[in-house]
């Protein structure tokens, strides 16, 4: 809640200093915000607005006081307080400049509203102003390219910025999860972009490739850009060289997925800098496990996580787990492709039989039919003819039979040693990449929006990323102390009891359900979606007020949801 007043404040010998003053209540503290010098008033004007204040209409309200520009403004105060508070404006550079507020507007600005650099100098002129973030960072005047000169000033620091990122998050000894995606890419001037496996199901674009270290919560620590034809593992040293060299880390545990931590990188890369690792192995080293014996499917009649050994690991602890739920899933997506191929098939089929115009000749006929089977990628499960006039085609039985005993069978594999890490935390910390994939659909998609990207210069991409990294840093920790306004769980620990085994899915608490279905707090307060919260807390609005020839900035009163988010932010609402 907050009040304004007329505050009389003596000094000494001189006439007392007449000041509008604000107070705000932040828990059980009040705090006094100055909005203005009233000394020079005269008598009745000063009586005039005591009256106003304890809610006395003197004059017209229009008359008395007038507001002249009404700015969203606690998306701003909440977003860019979280990153002071964070340090985060001393990690940039502890000398305070330009292009250190520069840097700042545009972290915040992808929080609360993504956008190109353009339309981001929009938002922060004040002629144009979207929101009191220029304001609030007494920006002035903006240009674009003071936008740009921002960014390479930013990249700069990249380095310095992240070595403190882990001296915050990281430390000997802990877990590092890492992980990589693609974006696509507008323009095709950029040295950076190439045709590449598509994450983004945009095979026809090209893109980039970029790769994310968080700590175990996923809270992100360092981001680095490729390019967009570089496969997965040809990554790895990249980062154990900033993890050994940079950050000067000697014991961590990486962990990434079967397809960028393979059996090459872990002997080139891993084995020679001594860092431990968990990955998982790929399905077809998973068949020649199960072929030679060195892994019984009955392992599993019984329990879902058996630790087990073989030759070709020396040295390694394998954790072979199965997910009755993903067994499900796995058979229903093959039944769906197969069912989608065969009928694809089966129009090639009719093509080479229909009377007009049949479909002809060896090589047109394998063509058409390797056109069907690229889309599902089910060809295995298939057995075929092709012969100049006509094509024939059945199931391979078979082969989906013995894919289908793998449904639901992964296994982990891990340099650590059990006293170090039990079988069950081993598979803990790999299921926890599913926090950096969660980061990457906020970065691309859900939040923050890091694509398309449209710069053409590699610098200034790899800006851009690191700027959609940096928001990211704040929104997590935002994310983080907002939880109980959230849908998200407030008491992981009340969920993770329910739980039957580590293998099994995720549960959620009682609180988080009762949440979700009531849409209200235990306090009786909406629950929100990121996004949404933050729709409501930039209707607390930064007002423009003029009164007698004079002109200040006045917060309007917040809500009890708004009162709450900085509550549990630790942050002010006024500038």
């Amino acid at each position: 809640m907050s009040a304004m007043y007329i505050d009389v404040v003596p000094n000494r010998n001189s006439p007392p200093a007449i000041l509008l003053r604000q107070a705000i209540r932040e828990g059980t503290k009040i705090r006094k915000v100055t909005l203005a010098n009233l000394s020079d008033w005269p008598e009745e004007q000063l009586a005039s607005l005591k009256l106003v204040l304890k809610g006395t209409a003197v004059v017209p309200r229009d008359e008395a006081f007038i507001i002249t520009r009404s700015l969203p403004h606690g998306h701003v105060a909440a977003a860019l307080g979280q990153l002071r508070k964070l340090s985060l404006e001393r990690m940039l550079d502890r000398t305070a400049s330009r292009e250190r507020d520069l840097v700042m507007a545009m972290i915040v600005a992808r929080i609360l509203e993504p956008a190109s650099k353009l339309a981001t100098v929009r938002g922060l002129e004040a002629e144009t102003a979207s929101s009191s973030l220029g304001t609030a960072l007494g920006l002035g005047t903006v240009s674009e390219d003071e936008l740009y000169q921002a960014m390479d000033w930013l990249l700069e620091r990249q380095d310095a910025i992240e070595k403190q990122l882990a001296r915050h998050h990281l430390e000997h000894g802990s877990v590092v999860l890492y992980d990589l995606t693609s974006t696509y890419f507008e323009g095709r001037h950029c040295p950076l972009a190439h045709y590449g496996h598509s994450r983004d199901e945009r095979a026809g674009n090209l893109q980039i490739v970029f790769g994310l270290l968080t700590d175990p919560a996923g809270c992100p620590v360092a981001v680095e850009v490729f390019e967009g034809n570089t496969a997965d593992p040809k990554t790895v040293a990249a980062q154990v060289e900033k993890l050994r060299r940079r950050f000067a880390l000697e014991r961590i545990i990486l962990v990434g997925d079967r397809g960028m931590l393979t059996s090459a990188r872990i002997r080139e890369d891993l084995g020679s800098s001594g860092l431990d690792w968990i990955t998982a192995l790929r399905s077809p080293q998973i068949r020649l496990l199960v072929a030679s014996g060195g892994l019984q499917l009955s392992l599993f009649d019984q329990q879902d996580l058996a630790e087990i050994s073989h030759p070709d690991y020396a040295g390694e602890r394998l954790i072979a787990c199965r997910n009755p739920l993903l067994a499900e899933e796995r058979a229903r997506k093959r039944q769906e492709l197969l069912s989608s191929c065969q009928r694809r098939l089966e129009q090639v089929r009719d093509a080479t039989q229909r009377q007009k115009r049949p479909l002809r000749g060896k090589e047109k006929i394998a063509l058409a039919v390797g056109r069907a089977l690229g889309r599902y990628r089910m060809g295995k499960h298939f057995t075929f003819s092709i012969e100049e006039d006509r094509f024939t085609f059945a199931r391979n039985q078979a082969s989906i039979a013995e894919e289908a005993a793998l449904d639901g069978i992964y296994v982990l594999r891990t340099s650590v040693a059990e006293p170090m890490l039990s079988a069950v935390e081993t598979v803990r910390q790999y299921k926890r990449l599913s926090v950096v994939e969660r980061a990457f659909r906020t970065l691309k998609s859900v939040d923050l929006k890091i694509r398309p990207i449209h710069h053409h210069l590699p610098d200034r991409v790899r800006a851009h990323i690191l700027l959609c990294m940096l928001a990211y840093y704040v929104e997590w920790h935002m994310k983080q102390a907002l939880t109980p306004l959230l849908f998200s769980d407030e008491q992981p620990e009340a969920g993770e009891a329910l739980r039957t085994s580590i293998v099994a899915p995720a549960e959620r608490s009682p609180a988080a359900l009762r949440k979700l279905h009531t849409h209200r707090t235990e306090d009786g307060l909406p629950v929100h979606s990121f996004s949404t919260l933050l729709q409501d807390l930039a209707t607390l609005t930064l007002n423009q007020v003029q009164a007698a020839g004079r002109s200040f900035h006045m917060i309007s009163t917040p809500t009890l949801l708004q009162q709450r988010a900085f509550q549990l932010l630790g942050v002010p609402s006024a500038l």
